[in-house]
């Protein structure tokens, strides 16, 4: 009796890891079924967030309530996806995408409790670009140089719509001349390219200080963006004998120990 419950629960332990390396095969995997999935995958991740930037026009829509639910399963069920594909759980639940992740989960599931911290969900944006899935159609394509800028703009465009749904959150009112939301992308672009017309300002201390957190952050991705597009482009590819990651993509010595490099040529 002893021995048929250990084959039993040997079978169903064998049928779970084995469930496991195929989630691990169709999340991490380069065949045709696996990138058929990743994109499948990346399209679903894609409709999630542009249904969170469009969240505050949606709120008052009778449906709103079931999208959001339905979100959040879907949220949930990637989330879970993904854990048992890795190899150490523990370890990839203390990763920063996934503890967002799980914020962002956690407002989908109590819409009504973190109603405040809604506009946070559009770090789905930033922690979709933290997965390769996101750059790899650009290095097939050779395009592997642009990742950079991409990067670059994605954080800005995080950036803008973390503030735009914080200040609409926050300071919403006939006061501050903010009646929508697109007064409040507004005033944010205003305040971020330091423009400020002045039709719409925050009002008090607290006002004040947001306005100028958004200046400075606001130029510092502007300035990052800058650099990302217009200096020389760099390939990551680390020196086998000092480390150093950032190369000429035509580099054929390291410049910082002179070791012979083997870069490969994206543009084959």
């Amino acid at each position: 009796m002893t021995d048929k419950t250990e084959d039993q629960s040997s079978n169903e332990g064998s049928s779970f890891d084995r469930f496991r390396a195929r989630l691990r095969l169709l999340y991490h995997g380069q065949s045709v079924q696996a990138l058929r999935f990743q994109f499948a995958v990346l399209l679903v991740d894609l409709a999630i967030i542009a249904f969170f930037i469009a969240t505050p026009l949606l709120r008052g829509d009778p449906a709103f309530l079931w999208i959001d639910l339905s979100v959040a399963a879907l949220l949930l069920a990637d989330l879970t996806a993904r854990g048992l594909a890795t190899s150490d759980i523990p370890k990839w639940l203390r990763q920063l995408p996934v503890v967002v992740d799980i914020f962002i989960l956690a407002t989908l599931l109590f819409p009504t409790m973190l109603a405040n911290l809604g506009f946070l969900r559009i770090l789905r944006l930033w922690t979709l670009t933290r997965r390769s899935v996101l750059w790899k159609p650009l290095e097939k394509r050779g395009l592997g140089l642009w990742r950079e800028s991409a990067q670059a703009v994605i954080n800005l465009l995080v950036f803008l719509f973390i503030v735009t749904g914080f200040v609409y959150t926050f300071f919403a009112g006939e006061e501050t001349g903010i009646e929508g939301y697109v007064d409040a992308l507004y005033f944010t672009v205003t305040a971020v390219t330091t423009t400020g017309f002045g039709d719409i300002i925050l009002p008090g201390t607290f006002g004040k200080l947001t306005s100028i957190i958004v200046m400075i952050v606001g130029i510092s991705l502007f300035v990052r963006l800058a650099q990302a597009i217009f200096r020389p482009h760099k390939v990551n590819f680390p020196c086998p004998q000092c480390g150093l990651r950032k190369h000429d993509p035509d580099a054929v010595h390291c410049k910082a120990c002179g070791h012979v490099l083997n870069i490969p040529d994206e543009g084959r």
